[in-house]
């Protein structure tokens, strides 16, 4: 049986750069069933104490953490808003983590970023590499990539440079690797 795997933008950009990354990426994961995800549909208010005892759990935090849960991996493209996750994003993993703590549920994961400048969105990446493992992911590999519109082929949907290619292909090959 073919392994199921979530692959998602952490950006509810309709034109991310993100998505089309982690979309390219997956490509590569020829013997999985890939469910590309879209922050959009699983929008929620803000998250606040206050909201939390008026609304309880949200649906649309049970339906993601159902997503994680029916799957056998993730792959995160994660956009860098000001250093860090993109407001969408957090607010999502604030009102997941509220249900579950360990909001990744120990899948293992590849997590990638880019962004138009040449840091290819390091912060956030660094971030998300020090803080997913706390919240029950298991990161097999990372991969930026710099100069998003420079490296990437948006005709195409796929990375120019093979250097690049190469390391998204071997990162993504780790998902499931022992």
């Amino acid at each position: 049986m073919s392994k199921r795997v979530i692959a998602f933008a952490a950006s509810s950009s309709r034109r991310s750069i993100n998505k089309q990354l982690v979309t390219y990426a997956s490509g590569f994961l020829e013997q999985a069933q890939v469910e590309i995800l879209d922050l959009n549909d699983f929008e929620l208010p803000l998250f606040s104490v206050d909201r939390e005892d008026e609304l309880g759990q949200p649906q649309a935090a049970q339906a993601f953490l159902q997503k994680i849960s029916a799957s056998d991996g993730i792959v995160i493209s994660f956009a860098e808003h000001n250093g860090t996750y993109s407001a969408a994003y957090k607010n999502l993993y604030d009102w997941m983590s509220r249900i579950r703590p360990k909001v990744y549920q120990d899948k293992p994961m590849v997590l990638l970023s880019t962004s138009p400048g040449g840091r290819s969105g390091q912060s956030v990446l660094e971030l998300a590499s020090s803080q997913i493992p706390q919240f029950g992911g298991l990161i097999k590999a990372s991969v930026s990539l710099p100069s998003f519109m420079d490296n990437f082929d948006l005709e195409n949907g796929r990375v120019r440079d093979p250097e690049f290619a190469r390391r998204i292909e071997a990162a993504v090959a780790r998902l499931f690797a022992e």
